[in-house]
């Protein structure tokens, strides 16, 4: 109902996609401008600091892990292998698969990077509590798992429909 009791009020919603979509854009450009010196664009900086985490990691497994399609990080282990930061040796269980390892090119400039991102993530944070600040990861994991299960139920759709 509305304050004076006529009818009801439509409800608005704010959607968070513009703020998500103009955070995203910002970074992309911010971390392309601060990783540029190393030959690490912004979309492989991930990849490299999850294969520091997880040496021997399979594409397979960090493709799952970052709920990012194949063909994506294919394309950045490519470009990290190129750049000589990251090297695929076959699977000794199943030779059609890649574990992915760092060289010590890689191990080297793990750090250089961490130390970038982690001055940038200072400055986003900026204003924001401890508290605030879980909170809006948590709730950011959240979302990202609500829509990555969407994607991957209309993938099922196009390849069983």
């Amino acid at each position: 109902m509305s304050q004076n009791g006529d009818e009801k009020e439509p409800l608005v919603f704010e959607s968070a996609n513009k703020y998500v979509s103009a955070i995203y854009r910002h970074l992309q450009i911010i971390i392309s401008d601060e990783l540029a010196e190393f030959r690490i664009g912004s979309g492989q900086f991930i990849f490299l600091l999850e294969i520091a985490e997880a040496q021997g990691i399979t594409q397979k497994a960090l493709s799952k892990k970052l709920l990012i399609d194949k063909t994506t990080t294919a394309k950045a282990m490519n470009k990290l292998e190129a750049e000589g930061y990251v090297k695929r040796i076959p699977s000794p269980e199943d030779q059609r698969c890649n574990q992915l390892y760092l060289t010590e090119d890689g191990k080297a400039v793990v750090p250089k990077v961490k130390e970038r991102l982690y001055k940038l993530m200072q400055i986003g944070r900026k204003g924001f509590s401890d508290e605030e600040y879980e909170l809006f990861l948590i709730l950011s994991k959240r979302m990202l798992h609500n829509i990555h299960a969407l994607v991957q139920h209309k993938e099922g759709e196009k390849h069983n429909g």
